[in-house]
This record gives structure tokens, C-alpha cells and sequence, in this order.
């Protein structure tokens, strides 16, 4: 099946006193139809960098390079288009459509002194703005209706109360449910997902979780959740790619990199995060390097607990440790000698 999103070598690159940095720096992976990639990584590795270059919604002066292929439905012939080459008027008009998102912080997204049906139906204005009979642009009744079927297909109750509350007048789990029912209003066939259950109670996140999964079944969406949370991936991702440094360190799926972490990063992640065995957590030591003063071989290098000499040299390219299963290491070739006899 050909896949929904094809990033290849995606690099972002902003303007800072010191130069430029990259926060994106040749990432390529693919997302099917009706599959979850899980992106984790720490604050500050390059995980929403990458999401908002892929809505095109980057900061003013920076700059884009590779390639991001969208099966999009309305490219005429091509069938694909390049997001990393599109301009801003045809961004807009596949923003919403086509991709959708979900952003962090649901109180400081959306609008506090509009109601909640009214940011709902602006959504739907502006990526549809000629679904209604005949081609025509849709009335207020039917942009309304639209709205309450958005909020109903998100899991809020009492639908028309809710679309009549401010966002202040909503939990924050209600607030979350509303921010989806936005991205997914125009229907798009990808959801990006920033950290959605971030600062939710764990039964709430639970249910969201359980909503994402149940509306990525019910429209074959492919949904790319961003999180740092090992454990909320491991629930709802087929597969996983760990960023660290503006890189993708491992690649594969979600079981095989959580059993089996061929990267000493994505090793170190698991050793830090809580499970439901007793143990104490070990923090990975030092920093994570500034995207301006990045070693020359290893981003992992500086950092890592298996280090030679030759990591420092040269930056590790992708390498086969499993079917399936790629790493950023030089540790992976026995491995591949192992599986490949």
C-alpha cells in the first residue's frame, strides 16, 4: 500500500545570532494509511519543529530543504504533492484538508473569548469553504450542524451545550476533545497529534488515547503522535522513531524497539522511564548538546555509555539491526552480520 506521507531527508533550518541551526536534520520515515508513528525524544530534540514543517507553519526566516510527499486527494493528476515545495496559498489550502492537527496546550490554542461551536465552525469555513450543495459555499445551518457533528464524532457530551461554553468553561480533558474535533472537521486524511494528553489526569488520558484509536479505525487515518512519554507510545503506536538532536536515532516497530533498543539513547529512555516493575530509574547523564555547538560524529557521543573513538569521527548512518528495524549506531553491525547469515 502506498504510503499517506513520504518524508526524505527533511532539514529545518532557523536564524539564530549565532548562526543557523538545524532543529530538523535529514529526517525520512513514511506513514501508511490507517497506522500510528509513534515520535518520541526530549523537550527540545526537534519533534514539533518537524510537525509544524510539515503544516507549513515554521517561523518567519526559516528555511526548508528535502522532500515530504502527500498522497493528497486533490493533486489533479499528480496524485502527490511536495509540501517542502509548496508556497503559502497552497499550504492554506491543504492545511485542515489534508493534514490536521492537534496542537499543545488545547487552553493556549484556542481562542478564549470565542465559544467553543464558533472555533469549531471557523475551522470548517476556512478549509471548506465550497462544500455545500452544488458546489456553493455552505450556509450558516449547515456549517452549525457540521460543527455539532464534529464535537459528537470527538466524544463531547452534550454537544450543543459544550459548542455554546467558552474554552475556560471546559475541563481540560473537554478542551483536548474539542481541539480534535477542529483538526479532524474537514475530514484530512493525516492527524499530527503534538503531546495531546500532556498535563491530563491519567484517567482522562486514557480516554483519549482510546479516542484516537478509535477514530484513526473508524476513518483509516494515518496519525503521527508526537510525544516523550515511552508508555502512552507503547499503547497506541504501531511503529516508533526517536529523535534526539534534530536526528532520528532508531526506527522500527513499537515492540521490537521497546524489547529490543539497538540505539543507547532509546536504551537510556527506557531506563529513565517508570514501569510497572520496581526499579530505580537511571537517569541518562549529562545534556543534550546545543543545536549550534553539535559534535562533529555522534550527536549521542558525548553522552553515551559505549563510546569509541571512531563515534567522534563521522555521524552513523541508519543501519538494518532487524527487519523492519533501523539505528544510528556503529554498535549495530555485528548485529547485522547476525541476522543477514
Amino acid at each position: 500500500m502506498a504510503p499517506l506521507l513520504d518524508v526524505c531527508q527533511l532539514t529545518v533550518e532557523l536564524p539564530t545570532p549565532s548562526g543557523w541551526v538545524r532543529p530538523v536534520n535529514d529526517v525520512s520515515f513514511q506513514l501508511a494509511p490507517g497506522e500510528t508513528l509513534g515520535l518520541v525524544g526530549e523537550s527540545g530534540c526537534g519533534k514539533t519543529m518537524l510537525s509544524l514543517a510539515l503544516m507549513g507553519l515554521l517561523p518567519p526566516g526559516a528555511r526548508r530543504a528535502g522532500e515530504a510527499w502527500l498522497a493528497a486527494r486533490n493533486a489533479g493528476g499528480a496524485g502527490r504533492l511536495n509540501v517542502v515545495a509548496l508556497g503559502d496559498r497552497e499550504l492554506v489550502a491543504l492545511r485542515g484538508r489534508e493534514i490536521g492537527m492537534v496542537f499543545q496546550e488545547p487552553m493556549t490554542a484556542l481562542n478564549p473569548v470565542l465559544r467553543i461551536g464558533v472555533q469549531v465552525e471557523e475551522a470548517i469555513r476556512a478549509h471548506l469553504p465550497h462544500s455545500g450543495r452544488g458546489g456553493s459555499a455552505p450556509g450558516p445551518g449547515e456549517i452549525g450542524r457540521r460543527a455539532l457533528q464534529a464535537l459528537e464524532r470527538a466524544a463531547v457530551p452534550e454537544p450543543q451545550l459544550r459548542a455554546r461554553q467558552f474554552p475556560h468553561q471546559l475541563s481540560g480533558g473537554l478542551r483536548q476533545r474539542a481541539m480534535i474535533a477542529m483538526a479532524l472537521a474537514a475530514d484530512p486524511q493525516i492527524l499530527i497529534a503534538d503531546e495531546p494528553t500532556t498535563a491530563l489526569d491519567v484517567t482522562v488520558q486514557k480516554q483519549i488515547l482510546e479516542l484516537l484509536a478509535r477514530l484513526r479505525r473508524e476513518l483509516g487515518l494515518g496519525l503521527l503522535f508526537i510525544t516523550h512519554d515511552l508508555g502512552v507510545v507503547a499503547q497506541v503506536a504501531d511503529r516508533l522513531a526517536v529523535m534526539y538532536a534534530g536526528r532520528i536515532v532508531e526506527e522500527g516497530p513499537v515492540v521490537e524497539v521497546l524489547r529490543r533498543p539497538r540505539h543507547p539513547y532509546t536504551e537510556g529512555l527506557l531506563r529513565a522511564s517508570p514501569q510497572l516493575r520496581r526499579r530505580k530509574l537511571e537517569p541518562i547523564a549529562g545534556v543534550v548538546p546545543r543545536l549550534d555547538a553539535l559534535p562533529p560524529g555522534c550527536a549521542f557521543e558525548p553522552r553515551c555509555p559505549y563510546r569509541r573513538a571512531e563515534c567522534a569521527a563521522a555521524v552513523p548512518e541508519l543501519r538494518l539491526a532487524a527487519p523492519e528495524h533501523r539505528a544510528r549506531c556503529i554498535l549495530v553491525e555485528p548485529v547485522v552480520e547476525e541476522v543477514t547469515r
